[in-house]
């Protein structure tokens, strides 16, 4: 990374890819289609000469990434809010494809982001399964409100057969994320090992394993830090305030809360830290907290060393 002198931007939209190479080259735009990315890898860099900087889109970058990781590329994918504050800094207030190119490419230039590990083959679709799972889960969620609130003999039935349709539909989707974690004998290894924690189940499990895909290859403090579990502090002078926890993962954090809350009565490590927390008057909210990211701790160091659960190591 040190040796790197040359950082490339991309601004990523649904039609089309806006490029920025620093330290020299004037913006460039391609369609977001097959023919555009092929064009686009022609006029790279060499591989491995560059860092690429993308910032998450909501899942458009997601096959550009995988493309370019194949091809050896160096790509760090990066929180389009940490790149307009970025910008903000700079004094850049406007804002268009080209220009957040350029702001993009001058984040990795300043920032150096970490690169992505290998993007597998099948991430992807693991990546899609697991998001579309979430959403019927919400949808589902909405669902069950309305009843609740309705008194509508017919509405009640309306709602109750769009729910047992969505009870299926994620029973189906379920079943498509065990067989493809089932198929790739990383995916499974990595299954064995986070399933094996009391208090952890397979939407835990599957959730980790797509969008966490760096736990077992960072620190403890990196691995909180990417979940949005790394307190921040908020001092000024002599006043001292509450640490809070912000940005990470929203993803990943959601299913470590249900972990933890699930942990504190299943798993006797979890359940010994939170009882000694309240013991000294933490408040539930922040009990609930450390136990989420000791649980996430314990998650990587386990993935780190491929060992299967020991409450004594633990």
């Amino acid at each position: 990374m040190t040796d790197l002198s040359t950082f490339v931007g991309i601004d990523v939209s649904k039609k089309s890819l806006d490029v920025a190479t620093l330290p020299a080259g004037n913006p460039r735009t391609f369609s977001h289609d097959a023919k555009g990315r092929r064009q686009l890898l022609e006029q790279l860099p060499q591989p491995g000469t560059c860092l690429i900087v993308v910032e998450a889109t909501g899942g458009y970058e997601r096959l550009l990434v995988a493309e370019l990781v194949t091809a050896a590329h160096l790509v760090a994918v990066v929180n389009p809010r940490q790149v307009r504050d970025f910008a903000k800094g700079l004094g850049i207030l406007a804002k268009t494809d080209r220009i957040d190119a350029v702001v993009i490419a001058k984040f990795g230039q300043h920032v150096k982001p970490r690169p992505l590990a290998e993007v597998r083959e099948k991430q992807g679709e693991l990546d899609q399964l697991v998001t579309r799972r979430r959403q019927l889960v919400n949808l589902r969620t909405a669902e069950k409100n309305r009843q609740g609130m309705a008194h509508s003999q017919p509405v009640k039935h309306s709602l109750q057969l769009v729910i047992d349709l969505l009870n299926k539909e994620i029973k189906r989707i379920e079943k498509m994320i065990l067989a493809l974690v089932e198929s790739d004998d990383e995916w499974k290894g990595k299954a064995d090992v986070i399933s094996s924690v009391p208090g952890v189940g397979p939407v835990t499990t599957s959730t980790l394993i797509a969008e966490f895909p760096e736990l077992g290859q960072v620190n403890r403090n990196q691995a909180a830090a990417l979940a949005g579990l790394a307190p921040f502090n908020h001092d000024s002078g002599t006043f001292k305030g509450k640490r809070v926890i912000k940005g990470g993962r929203r993803s990943v954090r959601n299913v470590l809360y249900m972990a933890a809350l699930s942990a504190k009565t299943h798993n006797p490590v979890i359940r010994k830290f939170a009882e000694r927390l309240e013991n000294e008057g933490k408040l539930p909210k922040v009990v609930l907290t450390a136990c989420m990211r000791k649980l996430l701790v314990i998650l990587n160091a386990m993935l780190k060393t491929n060992t299967r659960w020991n409450p004594r190591i633990a």
